[in-house]
């Protein structure tokens, strides 16, 4: 087995037994979703039939409108497909560590961020838009960072300039982690806890049930 093989023969194993234990600690779906008076105090976004309150995140007041505007325009798309599991997201996700960054791009010669998440649910027929914005109005919000599940998207802020108020996005491994690709790093995993994404966290959604 050449050794590249065997480190994501025991990234993708040490993965699936975090999968278990996140299914055994996990809330019912609704717990910390949309909803008024949902989380504790925090950043509290409204439009008309839908509430949003994000915890751990500073915006500026453009920000808040931006993202106030971001939502007016649709959420909670259903994008999920019966059969794809959080397994199969997460062991296709892996084989593309260390694939350099580039923007614009879905290929295994470079990628972007929304171009990582495009590329894995993709391979499973999961068509999710090439843009961290649009990717974030697919599947069930899921506001607090504690109930995130494997599988699951996370959506950042601030992470580069741009008209768009959702700039970066990824996949929840579990055990406070995520893999993304770094406009630094390529394709890899980091903590949801580091500094610097952790003051930028928005929410999650939940593409698979």
């Amino acid at each position: 087995m050449r050794p590249r093989q065997s480190v994501i023969l025991v990234l993708l194993t040490s993965i699936m037994l975090v999968t278990a234990s996140c299914s055994r600690r996990a809330h019912p779906a609704a717990s910390g979703t949309t909803g008024p008076g949902s989380g504790s105090a925090g950043l509290l976004l409204e439009t008309p039939g839908i509430t949003l309150r994000l915890s751990g995140v500073s915006v500026s007041p453009s920000e808040k409108k931006r993202l106030e505007e971001f939502m007016a325009a649709g959420l909670e798309n259903a994008a999920g497909k019966p059969g794809v599991t959080p397994e199969m997201i997460i062991g296709t996700a892996i084989t593309y560590l260390g694939v350099p960054h580039c923007m614009g791009s879905t290929t295994v010669k470079c990628m972007d961020c929304s171009g990582l998440v495009f590329r894995v649910f993709a391979t499973h027929g999961i068509i999710m838009p090439h843009s961290s914005e649009e990717q974030a109005r697919y599947g069930k919000i899921i506001t607090q960072k504690d109930l995130l599940k494997p599988g699951d998207l996370v959506f950042f802020i601030r992470t580069y300039s741009t008209s768009r108020v959702i700039t970066h996005s990824g996949i929840c491994l579990g055990d406070g982690t995520f893999i993304h690709t770094s406009g630094s790093q390529g394709v890899t995993v980091t903590s949801l806890d580091d500094p610097y994404w952790k003051e930028r966290y928005l929410f999650g959604t939940r593409i698979l049930e």
